[in-house]
């Protein structure tokens, strides 16, 4: 018992104040998108240490919300879900709407047409795969960057007060706005948080958007030349 005591204190402690700061649920999530790119599910790689301390945080929060005391913690496993994986891991639902808004490849249109319906409950295996996101060093770049911008924005506009702390535990396949929404317990200014998450998010992803159909269509040209000089 002593020597259960006494890892505690060493490794788990430490690893709760690394998981309740902005640099370190940052660094978590880097770490899952990088996974992600190269073909391994980030979220199951890193759900050992993220998962138990987002958890126990969000516990501690509704303990205090049913008591009317002080809300203590702003990063919990709602505050991940809510601003850090709208649509998905690498908050993907701004790549659904770019790719609509920013390109005329059928290809990638019928794409996104088919991850919508799972990405409004935050499932985006299909685009992951089916785009794809995974080594494509094009979108991954957004893919990685994204979570990380808005995660900051959620983080600030919480310890503002602008918008509410989570206090409720909603399961991550709550559509977004509505999860904001329960999750803070009526918050209006989480709800308008993950909004302007989700607009920056496609402002992220609509340059990588069209330099993905650019080259797309380049590749397409040069094989329809290749083809065309093979039957010559």
């Amino acid at each position: 018992m002593y020597l259960y005591d006494a890892v505690y204190q060493v490794v788990q402690q430490p690893l709760e104040k690394v998981a309740q700061s902005l640099p370190g649920i940052l660094l978590l999530m880097f770490v899952a998108q990088l996974f992600w790119v190269i073909g391994i599910h980030g979220n199951q790689m890193i759900k050992p240490i993220h998962e138990p301390l987002l958890l126990g945080a969000i516990t501690v929060n509704m303990s205090a919300f049913e008591q009317g005391k002080e809300i203590p913690n702003i990063i919990t496993m709602p505050f991940w879900d809510v601003y850090m994986s709208i649509g998905g891991s690498g908050l993907t639902i701004g790549l659904l709407i770019a790719v609509m808004i920013a390109t005329k490849r059928k290809e990638m249109k019928e794409i996104a047409k088919l991850s919508f319906g799972p990405g409004i409950f935050n499932i985006n295996e299909p685009v992951i795969f089916g785009m794809p996101i995974m080594l494509n060093p094009i979108l991954a770049i957004p893919f990685i960057i994204t979570p990380l911008v808005t995660g900051t924005i959620g983080y600030f506009a919480t310890a503002m007060g602008f918008a509410g702390k989570a206090v409720v535990m909603v399961p991550w396949t709550t559509p977004p706005l509505i999860n904001a929404w329960l999750s803070t317990a009526g918050s209006m200014g989480a709800v308008v948080t993950q909004l302007g998450c989700i607009l920056v998010s496609i402002l992220i992803y609509l340059p990588f958007v069209k330099i993905a159909s650019r080259r797309a269509e380049q590749a397409q040209l040069l094989a329809e030349q290749q083809q065309i000089a093979n039957n010559a």
